[in-house]
């Protein structure tokens, strides 16, 4: 039996699905994301090893080279205000919202010379997007350890002076689009209080005009990043940690609606009489 005609009316039908379903539209577009990241992942390792030979934080300019490709096919677009904050010659802590998994397209856009991120050790081993992620100089961290996380990052406190590194890191330490902040985790404010240097927040606008996980949207759209004034560190102890978590969430909170332009949906208040970072 002829198969052909069985195998293009299936497609026919997809691709009609795909145009009249929110949901199939939704599902097709996240099944082509992660197939290019693993695909995009193979083509940038082999590049890497052939242009470095291994792993090293200069392989991050091959991989946001074609992580920055992807905005095009998606239709996304933006728009960053404050860049030169990033791309100053200094190591640094810099922090950022973390919304979903189209956050890698905006780190990408921001990125700055010689800066690594910090990751959970479980993205190791994600085949070719672990392998890239390693090659670029990402550090993981197993998390289910305290004292083994403590560690590590007193290791990373003395390799970012020692190399001028920056280190890029999430504080709210998992995905959120509930329309508003997490409270911050304290890893990023003790490492810029142990190597005693700035805090750089970076803030990306909701994506909820054009991304939504729940209601099945995903179309184009702008997003805006603001990166605010560096959160000075010298002279800072572990005590003072507190009282940076909460300097850093209340300004990238309200940079964040102000940005956003979008109202919460967990009904706290914003600005200064939030709820501070835990």
């Amino acid at each position: 039996m002829d198969v052909w005609p069985w195998l293009s009316a299936a497609l026919l039908l997809l691709l009609l699905l795909v145009q009249l379903s929110r949901s199939a539209k939704f599902y097709a577009k996240i099944s082509l994301y992660c197939a290019l990241c693993f695909t995009v992942s193979i083509v940038a390792a082999a590049t890497c090893l052939l242009r470095h030979g291994g792993r090293t934080v200069e392989n991050m300019s091959i991989i946001s080279w074609f992580v920055r490709s992807f905005k095009y096919l998606y239709g996304l677009r933006f728009e960053i205000k404050g860049r030169q904050r990033l791309d100053e010659d200094r190591s640094c802590v810099i922090i950022s919202n973390h919304q979903s998994i189209l956050d890698m397209m905006g780190l990408m856009e921001a990125l700055p010379d010689r800066c690594v991120q910090i990751a959970k050790r479980e993205l190791l081993f994600l085949g070719p997007v672990g392998l890239i992620m390693y090659l670029g100089g990402v550090i993981f961290i197993n998390r289910q350890r305290s004292q083994t996380a403590v560690s590590a990052l007193a290791d990373v406190g003395e390799r970012m002076v020692r190399e001028k590194l920056k280190v890029w890191i999430y504080p709210e330490g998992t995905r959120n689009d509930n329309g508003d902040l997490l409270p911050f985790k304290k890893g990023a404010f003790y490492l810029a209080i142990q190597a005693q240097v700035p805090i750089v927040p970076v803030v990306y606008s909701s994506f909820s005009s054009f991304y939504d996980a729940r209601t099945k949207l995903f179309t184009s759209g702008t997003v805006k990043v603001e990166v605010l004034e560096a959160v000075p560190t010298r002279g800072l102890t572990v005590a003072d940690i507190p009282r940076l978590m909460d300097t850093c969430y209340q300004a990238m909170r309200t940079s964040f609606f102000s940005i956003s332009k979008t109202p919460q949906e967990n009904g706290a208040p914003a600005g200064p009489d939030a709820q501070p970072a835990q």
